[in-house]
């Protein structure tokens, strides 16, 4: 591949793609609100068997949401911030470790749940394409996720850590030039990247959107459940 493919291909990936990407997100999911609320669902398996759904579930969502606001914040949070208690190659530490905890948490949760969708005929029978293929999707992302740790351990500096939150950083901001930031990044960094964004992409058309939905005004509600009993005085 001519070095000049490679670099447009560079920039269409960590420079256009993920307007592209959030673009769809938002847009679809909001379409798809509108006029499919039949469809806005999770699509639970528990229901066919409960044998090992609650544990790896559990792991699985535990491990997810840790991951997710551990890249927010990290990803996002700029140099001057925190750099008044620490630095770059400390916050990288802290990365690495909440990173290879949070994400084996989740890899065994998700390998539980990959399993029966594979494995247990019944639900394999009632599971969609879309539904397999997700689970695939993220399971490839969190591995590419694991392995970037021993690539980061390589250069301790917190030089890769600034150069893909300076990414993330001109990407919220609209600011040009935010792909010039990691041309030079292991393989294994900017394949997690797409692959992030293709998520991001792909969220709108699949069981991800019930994401959107969680039940979280109930932990603030002022009024008492009223549980009453069926037949009884």
């Amino acid at each position: 591949m001519s070095s000049e493919i490679s670099s447009y291909l560079h920039q269409f990936f960590f420079g256009i793609y993920p307007y592209l990407a959030i673009m769809v997100m938002v847009g679809v999911s909001i379409m798809r609100y509108d006029r499919d609320q039949y469809t806005w669902k999770a699509d639970s398996s528990q229901l066919l068997r409960s044998k090992g759904m609650r544990v790896g579930s559990n792991l699985f969502h535990v491990g997810i949401i840790l991951l997710f606001f551990g890249h927010l914040i990290g990803l996002l949070t700029p140099e001057s911030v925190y750099h008044l208690v620490m630095s770059a190659g400390t916050k990288q530490l802290m990365a690495m470790v909440a990173g290879g905890i949070f994400g084996s948490i989740c890899f065994v949760g998700l390998t539980m749940l990959l399993y029966r969708r594979l494995f247990d005929k019944r639900i394999r029978a009632t599971s969609s394409f879309s539904n397999i293929a997700l689970l695939v999707i993220l399971y490839v992302q969190l591995i590419l996720g694991l392995i970037t740790i021993p690539y980061s351990a390589q250069h301790m500096d917190g030089s890769s850590m600034i150069a893909l939150a300076n990414w993330a950083q001109h990407i919220v901001t609209f600011r040009t030039g935010a792909a010039d930031f990691i041309v030079h990044e292991a393989w294994v960094f900017k394949t997690h990247l797409v692959l992030g964004l293709t998520i991001f992409l792909v969220f709108p058309f699949t069981r991800l959107v019930h994401m959107l939905s969680a039940p979280v005004k109930y932990l603030f509600r002022t009024g008492y459940q009223i549980v009453r009993r069926r037949g009884g005085a």
